[in-house]
């Protein structure tokens, strides 16, 4: 399956991120166009095309935009979340560096959709050079005119604010976003009522990923059949896949959904010289980790979601067979534990003696009674939690228990790591 260089397709032209070089190649012509539309063909249009939202949860970013309710009196707001933090994930990034007015187009169409006269990105505060650029982008867009009063003359006003957060993996969970935007701590809000209804400053508010709203310029501007050319019937288009950790060639693949592991290990140069696929995530460090069994399954939201797992951030981390899935467990569960807001008992709890408990295996000290302490805590949080976070922190230890159990009783049999070269020589058998 060949790949589908759309977002991307300029990020290796020489200062990419100018408007210079976003004109070159039709930048805010799709918003020209959107302009001259009726708001309401603008949300049917993007619906047709069945984009879905890139962020994680892959729910139709038209039908989110049609929640909005119109004609209520009061102040719209869109809110772009740039808060990429999932481990493994690292598409946003690059694509706000290289094109960030691929981002701002599709923002100001997106907020003449759903009638927003003012609109948010919310960065993390860490990645000063992105917030830099975005501001650069936003002040070319304000001295061009794509961005404030009456802009190209379609009597359309718009605001945007680029909003650096404090730094928090809660705040990529969308209602804790808008509290972290609204000055109070992150944390996520009881739901309903949702953001369409009741968002930030209790308004009507859109909340989408950076590359579900950079997607939308290209189906304005190329139509719906070109967009659902590519990818499957119910996950159309293109995407930008994350390929890092033992691969020889990691880095962002924009293919159609649908291709598979093995398609892209192939464009990406296989595995790393003489090592063979052992675990790797479809979706970032909080989807169940799949095996060398499923390189062939589809890489769509159905596809993933029937093989048990979720296609979430699309970040594919592999893991060779000289990785301890225990430890990398035990690493994941850290930072989960540790990114914890702390407002349910199931997760800030749950997380903490999941730490605990894999730590002891880890060490070899832990035994049979512990894997099903592991799976009876980690089916308290899961679907138990305020929000997804301790889905996440739960799914990885699930299905790497179900995959790997017998890793898992070779550390305490063994009493200690089998990958850990200091205290067996199975490390030796296995690296060979």
């Amino acid at each position: 399956m060949p790949l589908t260089p759309v977002l991307s397709r300029f990020w290796d032209e020489p200062q990419s991120w100018t408007l210079e070089t976003y004109r070159r190649h039709d930048g805010y012509t799709a918003l020209d166009k959107a302009l001259r539309m009726e708001p309401n063909a603008v949300i049917e249009t993007v619906k047709e095309a069945g984009l879905r939202g890139r962020g994680g949860a892959g729910f139709p970013t038209g039908m989110k935009w049609g929640f909005i309710p119109q004609g209520d009196g009061k102040p719209h707001y869109l809110v772009v979340n740039a808060d990429e933090s999932e481990p493994g994930t690292c598409k946003d990034i690059p694509l706000m560096m290289a094109t960030p007015h691929a981002l701002v187009e599709g923002v100001i169409i997106a907020a003449y959709a759903i009638r927003s006269n003012r609109a948010f990105i919310y960065v993390r505060g860490e990645v000063v050079p992105v917030l830099r650029r975005l501001q650069a982008a936003v002040a070319e867009a304000y001295a061009a005119g794509y961005l404030g009063t009456n802009i190209l003359g379609s009597g359309f006003d718009l605001e945007l604010v680029v909003h650096a957060g404090a730094g928090a993996y809660i705040c990529g969970e969308e209602t804790a976003l808008l509290d972290s935007l609204e000055g109070r701590r992150g944390q996520p809000r009881l739901r309903p009522p949702f953001p369409a209804v009741a968002g930030l400053y209790s308004c009507p508010t859109v909340v989408n990923n950076v590359e579900s709203i950079a997607s939308v310029p290209p189906i304005i501007r190329n139509g719906i059949d070109w967009f659902r050319s590519m990818g499957s019937e119910k996950s159309p288009g293109f995407t930008l896949y994350s390929l890092s950790g033992h691969v020889t060639s990691p880095g962002q693949y924009e293919a159609p959904l649908g291709i598979t592991l093995r398609e892209l290990l192939e464009l990406a140069g296989g595995v790393r010289p003489g090592h063979r696929l052992k675990f790797w995530t479809p979706g970032g460090s909080s989807t169940p980790i799949f095996t060398d069994e499923h390189l062939d399954v589809a890489l769509d939201y159905e596809g993933v979601g029937a093989a048990g797992s979720m296609l979430g951030t699309k970040a594919l981390q592999i893991f060779d067979e000289t990785t301890c899935v225990v430890r990398a467990v035990l690493r994941w569960t850290e930072f989960y534990a540790h990114e914890s807001c702390g407002k349910c008992t199931p997760c800030r709890e749950g997380t903490y003696w999941l730490v605990q408990i894999l730590e002891r295996l880890e060490k070899g000290a832990g035994t049979d009674g512990d894997l099903e302490k592991l799976l009876d805590i980690s089916d308290t949080i899961l679907g138990k939690s305020f929000c997804a976070l301790g889905d996440g922190a739960a799914s990885p230890i699930i299905s790497s228990i179900k995959y790997f159990r017998d890793e898992y009783l070779a550390h305490f049999e063994q009493r200690g790591c089998p990958f850990d070269p200091h205290q067996s020589t199975l490390f030796t058998a296995v690296t060979a």
